[in-house]
């Protein structure tokens, strides 16, 4: 009888034991699911911004959201829908996605583009899986800074070439020259197929 008692109670023990650990994450996972969200999605907002070159660092969370809400809006409910930038209620420019391979998974992001279909106005990288300090540098700024404001020429199919390719606009990444070259290459196809879209209209 003894050795029976010296067996149950470690077990009741451990169940007790489980269940308050349990409760205890629930509980920090029902505290905190909202907050989770929202940093979630005000960290798409300000890369939606940065793309328009609108994103203002210094400002709250709660303002970048509010600055977002006045001004974007998305064209549709997709995962991925194409964002528009009014001023004023005046149309400036586009947030266009585009997807693809990388070197070591795939890669998401938007890329922004003024109403006249001429100047990026600069790119974000939403999911990059690229080697850190190499491919994965596509999501610095210095890479980045060079879609700021580029002039394209819509009637072209071919908008960002990696130099030092004849006719070159982006500085590939030293290093992760393939990484470059997929990125410039689904920038190219996403965009062409949007611009072609908007022409028509």
């Amino acid at each position: 009888m003894t050795k029976q008692k010296s067996t149950v109670y470690p077990i009741i023990f451990m169940l007790i034991l489980t269940v308050f650990i349990i409760s205890i994450l629930a509980g920090i996972d029902y505290v905190t699911k909202d907050k989770i969200e929202f940093n979630k999605d005000i960290e798409l907002k300000k890369k939606i911004l940065n793309v328009f070159g609108i994103l203002d660092e210094t400002k709250s969370p709660e303002e970048i959201a509010k600055i977002f809400d006045d001004e974007i809006t998305a064209e549709d409910d997709s995962e991925f829908p194409v964002y528009n930038f009014k001023e004023n209620g005046e149309l400036v420019a586009y947030a266009v996605p585009f997807h693809g391979p990388g070197l070591w998974g795939s890669i998401d992001g938007y890329i922004g583009i003024k109403k006249d279909l001429e100047t990026i106005t600069g790119i974000e990288f939403i999911k990059q899986d690229e080697t850190p300090g190499l491919g994965g540098r596509i999501s610095e700024a210095p890479y980045k800074e060079q879609y700021r404001d580029l002039k394209i020429d819509p009637n072209q199919e071919i908008y960002i070439i990696s130099r030092p390719a004849p006719g070159g606009n982006v500085d590939a990444i030293a290093g992760a020259t393939q990484t470059s070259t997929f990125v410039t290459n689904m920038v190219n196809k996403d965009l062409s197929e949007f611009i072609n879209e908007r022409k028509g209209k």
